[in-house]
């Protein structure tokens, strides 16, 4: 039995969190979900169940902002630690909704710290972006470069890292391990997981799919000068079942030391949205039509992540190519055009 036998995960139902506890429940944890599905749906966790052949431990219907119903949760649990992915994740949604960005990621965190300490939990595993980095003429970041977030996500993400950073100086019995991570892509290999929010998506992968399924309009490909070749900034991008493993491999760490430590979770490359548009056609026989445009507010040029760290100290880095994950979020959406309705 693992270490941390009882893991909370907040937004389990989610696009990297349903594949976390699938993960998690096959290396022998307990998993405890909570989630508003407000970009998820509660199909969902039957299909993690029924990917991973074991049934969760519970599952709760929860807005982290909502600290009562939260604090109840825990006290029906013994929960060992927490895997904290909860929150709104897209760039250019952020700058719309700027105000709720930061209410429901920094408000969230907040409340989950509050009810962790209440309860005696103190080990998280935090989903953190390299987005945090902001725009950077540099080689692939590390966790030392400077951080200047140039969007409201990105900016919520920095606040909540200062905030654990503060409350692991000031309480030094709590561990916090944030992984900082590229864009995911992907699904799960059964294609019964994967991206597929419940309203037009602002994430590049699902876009691209249900362009080439023909249920949304071309997308629009940014390039500086205005050119094919250029278009769209420059982006690391990792299989979302690498990033899976790496928060289960992260909770086996979590007793090396405490204190808040920070690594970055990419494959050291980028692709543009032009290349990927062009492997997504390769994987799925059909052409995935763009339209050459501005890039969208508060976006950046280029995001690339070196992931030395996380290889050097846990022995660990991602092992699936890009044609992976063309190929199995190209599946998903084969196999499920309706984003879980059924």
């Amino acid at each position: 039995m693992p270490t941390h036998s009882t893991i909370m995960v907040t937004g389990g139902a989610g696009f990297i969190g349903s594949h976390t506890c699938v993960e998690l429940l096959g290396h022998g944890y307990e998993v405890i979900v909570v989630d508003d599905y407000s970009n998820s749906s509660p199909q969902v966790v039957s299909r993690i169940q029924r990917v991973a052949g074991r049934y969760l431990g519970a599952v709760y219907e929860v807005d982290l902002r909502d600290r009562r119903t939260l604090s109840s949760v825990f006290d029906r649990h013994h929960v060992d630690a927490v895997v904290h992915f909860a929150g709104k994740k897209a760039v250019g949604e952020s700058v719309l909704i700027p105000i709720e960005y930061y209410d429901v990621n920094i408000g969230g965190t907040t409340a989950l710290l509050a009810a962790m300490q209440e309860h005696g939990v103190r080990q998280l595993v935090f989903s953190s972006s390299t987005s945090l980095h902001g725009d950077t003429d540099r080689g692939p970041l590390t966790e030392q470069d400077p951080t200047r977030p140039s969007n409201p996500y990105a900016a919520s993400k920095w606040t909540c890292e200062q905030m654990l950073a503060d409350v692991c100086r000031l309480r030094p019995e709590y561990t916090v391990l944030s992984l900082r991570y590229v864009n995911p892509v992907g699904a799960h290999p059964s294609g019964l997981l994967g991206e597929a929010p419940p309203r037009e998506p602002y994430i590049l992968a699902p876009a691209v799919a249900e362009v080439a399924v023909g249920s949304r309009e071309p997308l629009g490909a940014s390039g500086a000068d205005g050119s094919a070749a250029a278009a769209s900034g420059v982006r690391d991008v990792i299989h979302v079942m690498d990033v899976a493993e790496a928060h289960r491999i992260a909770l086996e760490h979590l007793d090396d030391s405490t204190g808040l430590r920070v690594f970055n979770l990419g494959v050291g490359s980028g692709a543009s949205v032009f290349e990927l548009l062009m492997a997504f056609g390769e994987v799925s026989g059909k052409t995935t039509p763009y339209e050459v445009g501005n890039p969208q507010p508060g976006d950046v040029a280029e995001r690339v992540a070196a992931p030395g760290a996380m290889t050097l100290e846990w022995g660990r880095r991602a092992t699936r190519d890009f044609a992976a994950m063309c190929r199995d979020a190209w599946r998903l959406h084969r196999i499920d055009l309706t984003g879980y309705a059924g």
